[in-house]
């Protein structure tokens, strides 16, 4: 690895993945995806929405049929994180696991994945929390 500034992420469960900062270009290379841990850290994951570079124990998730955005990425953090306890100890969470495993989503009237419902749902929670930090500061002040 050489020294730069671009995100190196590993396996952590920190700094949103970011072990380091490189020059280094590879086929891993990607942005606007979920970094998710297969080693380390196991199942915990990462919004990157900038070029970074990854590390083999981290699988880059993104979405087939369509392109992702902050607020989608955030609601399936979270539903990706409930697998946490199931990969505990014993049970690796390995790529082969990975793909088989099932998470559930909302869907709309045609049963597909309700994308919008998903986006204004993480919109609205980062509303709050920023509307809940602005107050607390200006309390503070």
């Amino acid at each position: 690895m050489i020294k730069g500034q671009k995100p190196f992420i590993g396996a952590s469960d920190s700094n949103n993945g970011v072990t380091a900062f490189v020059k280094n270009t590879n086929a891993s290379e990607d942005k606007n995806v979920l970094g998710v841990n297969y080693n380390g850290s196991v199942v915990e994951n990462f919004y990157h929405p900038y070029v970074c570079i990854f590390s083999d124990d981290v699988k880059r998730f993104s979405l087939k049929d369509r392109i992702g955005n902050r607020e989608i990425y955030l609601f399936l953090k979270t539903v990706i994180l409930q697998q946490q306890v199931k990969y505990a100890y014993g049970y690796k969470f390995n790529e082969e696991r990975m793909r088989k495993q099932k998470i559930l989503l909302p869907i709309d009237e045609k049963e597909n994945p309700d994308w919008n419902f998903m986006e204004k749902y993480s919109n609205t929670i980062i509303q709050d929390l920023r509307t809940k930090y602005l107050k607390k500061k200006i309390m503070s002040i």
